[in-house]
């Protein structure tokens, strides 16, 4: 993308500040694949009761968004559509598809992305998005018993004035060497705040700066790395643990490094025997998808790690 701000509170955060960028007087509704993280969905439905302006839910069909649907129900109030890539439930979306149907109307394209499955697969700029958001927690920031996280922000040169908080920008000293300057601080609420953007008032500056570190030192190559280990691992796990009668894979779609299977027993016990054993288990879902469970792994699982998952889960069914 063109910009980025220096970050949010973290990546529902992020969600609901891109709509407040897309919206304006005539585009007064956000449209939304239900296919987002629900606690994503849950921060844009409170953002915009308190501005009083619409949402839309567009819903799924097979695991991914329903571009059907979405094609039919989007008008041209639409401030912005948000989809999430991968989803929540770890299938990656056609969102050059999505992207076309919800350009063809004039509607914002907002991408909430993982930063990792950015480094090989397409950006949102490749996907066209107008605004990139997500959570930036996995760029080398441990959670220390529940955060910080990191919500960051990216636009394109047309968007970039609407970004909430401070912009940076390069410039040159009175001796002409290189230096960084608060180049726009876009702060309405102070003096005119009925025209205010938005309200958020701080960022994770601190996480922010973290994050640029761990990037810089892992590069692009570093990155890459840890995107085709995060598939290597969870397609291995996927395999493995889908070969366990009643725990096969519950969704067609390809996937990232989350996946979600279906669960022969009580889904409880499962993540109970698992936590006597030190592993975190999966997610239990609601929903259509009642009982099963989104598992995810990472560059920092071990192969050895995995078996010891699938044995346990062997011994439950």
């Amino acid at each position: 993308m063109d910009g980025s701000n220096a970050s949010v509170y973290d990546g529902a955060t992020a969600c609901a500040e891109a709509v407040a960028m897309c919206l304006d007087r005539k585009r007064t509704v956000a449209y939304i694949s239900a296919t987002v993280h629900p606690d994503y969905l849950r921060a844009v439905k409170t953002y915009c009761y308190a501005a009083n302006r619409g949402v839309v839910v567009i819903p799924e069909k097979d695991g991914v968004t329903d571009i059907e649907f979405l094609r039919e129900n989007l008008k041209d109030d639409g401030a912005c559509f948000i989809m999430q890539q991968p989803n929540f439930c770890g299938v990656i979306e056609d969102a050059d598809a999505v992207g076309k149907v919800v350009k063809a109307t004039g509607t914002k394209f907002v991408i909430s992305m993982n930063p990792f499955f950015a480094a090989i697969g397409k950006t949102p700029r490749e996907y066209g998005a107008d605004v990139a958001v997500g959570e930036g927690q996995p760029l080398g920031i441990p959670l220390s018993f529940g955060g910080p996280y990191l919500g960051f922000m990216a636009s394109t040169r047309e968007m970039a004035r609407t970004l909430p908080g401070r912009i940076s920008g390069q410039s040159v000293d009175v001796d002409g060497n290189r230096a960084f300057v608060l180049t726009m601080q876009a702060r309405e609420q102070h003096i005119r705040r009925e025209k205010a953007v938005s309200s958020i008032c701080s960022n994770q500056a601190l996480c922010a700066i973290a994050a640029g570190v761990y990037m810089a030192t892992m590069g692009p190559s570093g990155m890459k790395e840890v995107a085709r280990q995060c598939i290597s691992k969870a397609h291995y796990a996927a395999k493995q643990i889908s070969a366990i009668p009643g725990f096969e894979l519950a969704l067609k779609g390809e996937f990232f490094h989350e996946f979600v299977t279906k669960c022969p027993v009580n889904p409880e016990k499962v993540m109970a025997k698992l936590e006597e054993k030190g592993i975190l288990g999966g997610h239990i879902l609601k929903g259509k998808l009642e009982n099963h469970i989104l598992w995810c792994c990472t560059e920092a699982n071990t192969k050895a790690e995995i078996d010891e998952l699938v044995a346990i889960l062997k011994e439950v069914a």
